[in-house]
């Protein structure tokens, strides 16, 4: 088994040992900004870089209001190789911005301002890539059920092993890395759909519903050249390699999709 350096750490502050004073990481609110940094070719529109993947280090965010437990869990996290990001509140995590790299959040329930059952409902329509690990020094089987069934990676209650930590978190960016590459794929196939004209659009609906090339014209009043034309550039600008390739794309740029 991997002997972690301080894998006993977290057990350890809960017992009241005295840690060492580690810089926490506290998020400017007025830092977002809508930019391109035409050096680096990296744009910036509404707090998401679009072009930071998923393979890029990733991000274990920790929002607890302890001080030494954050501590704690950076030391953790830091010599295990992700980043760690610490934060005292759900409001100064709130003004951290997204950055599309695998990552996962260790949250503590009992926080001051919006409490962590509070927070994963803000982060829940917008932030589906990145796993939740809830952590508390007093859960019960109701919270817990809560958590879980309102999607929570994972819960663990304090003192923990610093190995069972860092086991879900690995299991977590695991989980992030293939939401995020799922992600940018419908981004991709989304603004392919996008560079469609209106006719291209219509004459791609009908013929992923299986009208022939003439069913098609006679729908639209154009001829069957006409529709092998916009057929043809259909399958360039969606860089669809054969028919069952576009019918796949067709659904998976869906609403639904």
């Amino acid at each position: 088994m991997t002997q972690w350096p301080h894998r006993q750490i977290v057990t350890d502050q809960c017992q009241g040992m005295e840690l060492p004073l580690i810089r926490t990481v506290v998020p400017d609110c007025c830092m977002l900004e809508l930019m391109t940094e035409m050096g680096a070719g990296v744009l910036v529109h509404d707090g998401v870089k679009p072009s930071a993947m998923s393979q890029g280090t990733p991000i274990v965010f920790v929002v607890d209001d302890d001080a030494a437990m954050r501590e704690s869990l950076e030391l953790l996290i830091g010599d295990a190789g992700w980043q760690p990001e610490t934060f005292a509140s759900a409001q100064e995590f709130l003004c951290r911005e997204r950055v599309l790299v695998p990552s996962c959040l260790v949250l503590d329930i009992a926080l001051p301002d919006l409490n962590g059952l509070d927070l994963q409902k803000h982060l829940a329509a917008d932030r589906k890539d990145m796993p939740i690990i809830f952590v508390t020094g007093h859960g019960d089987i109701a919270m817990t059920v809560q958590a879980m069934k309102a999607g929570a990676f994972d819960f663990l209650t304090k003192p923990f092993r610093g190995e069972a930590l860092l086991s879900a978190v690995g299991q977590a960016i695991e989980r992030s890395r293939i939401a995020l590459d799922h992600e940018m794929e419908i981004r991709g196939l989304r603004d392919c759909y996008a560079s469609l004209s209106r006719r291209e659009r219509e004459v791609m609906a009908l013929i992923v519903s299986g009208l022939l090339n003439k069913q098609v014209g006679s729908e639209l009043g154009i001829s069957e050249i006409t529709v092998k034309a916009h057929r043809g550039q259909v399958m360039r600008k969606m860089k669809a390699g054969s028919f069952a390739s576009l019918v796949n794309m067709a659904l998976r740029v869906s609403p639904a999709a």
